[in-house]
């Protein structure tokens, strides 16, 4: 069995400075031999160093202990995988750390409790703040429709009250189409204009 003791302080920055020209070596022979010795050194030399990144990017102690353990079995695991030509093995480790970190985010669900009324249906009132505005131009309508002149007035009520269409109306009225068109263009520019300050 492997013992691990993490190396602390300026101890840990030496170390790692030493060992910076050797990392290759080190994950060469963790790849080919398995070999214990140098992943204790590896170990040693970035276990705090992950387990720093972690908590900078919002992990609590224990989850970025957990994560730095994690990348570097990781490593242990695909040490042979290291190409030294494609980067340092500080970012290779480094880029581990980072996509374990991303896969564990995505994997964790946010707990979020439903609040005490959640199979309550919404009611089918109107808040009193629409019904207010509705009433509003309600009457804003009704005071428009009373300003115009009677032949307007006629046309706009056969159109909206009882539904007929342009020529319905020319013809119930015995007035032609392009008659009932401009009044209907004339009354909807002055209910329009009657109705500016409610929108």
């Amino acid at each position: 069995m492997v013992s691990i003791s993490i190396t602390s302080g300026a101890d840990a920055g030496l170390l790692t400075g030493a060992l910076r020209g050797i990392m290759p070596d080190l994950l060469r022979r963790i790849a080919e031999q398995a070999d214990p010795a140098a992943f204790r050194e590896l170990y040693q030399a970035y276990g705090p160093r992950v387990k720093a990144y972690m908590m900078r990017r919002g992990a609590d102690a224990a989850t970025a202990e957990d994560l730095a353990q994690e990348t570097l079995l990781t490593v242990w695991r695909r040490a042979s995988l290291y190409a030294e030509g494609k980067g340092s093995a500080a970012t290779w480790i480094f880029t581990i750390a980072r996509n374990l970190r991303i896969d564990r985010l995505r994997r964790e669900v946010p707990w979020q409790e439903l609040p005490e009324g959640r199979l309550e249906q919404a009611g089918s009132e109107t808040p009193p703040d629409e019904a207010l505005a509705e009433k509003e131009r309600l009457v804003g309508v009704r005071a428009a429709l009373a300003t115009l002149p009677r032949d307007q007035g006629d046309v706009v009520a056969l159109a909206y009250l009882e539904g007929l269409s342009h020529g319905e109306i020319a013809d119930r009225l015995g007035i032609p189409l392009g008659t009932v068109k401009s009044r209907m263009r004339i009354a909807y520019q002055k209910i329009r204009v009657a109705l500016e300050d409610l929108q």
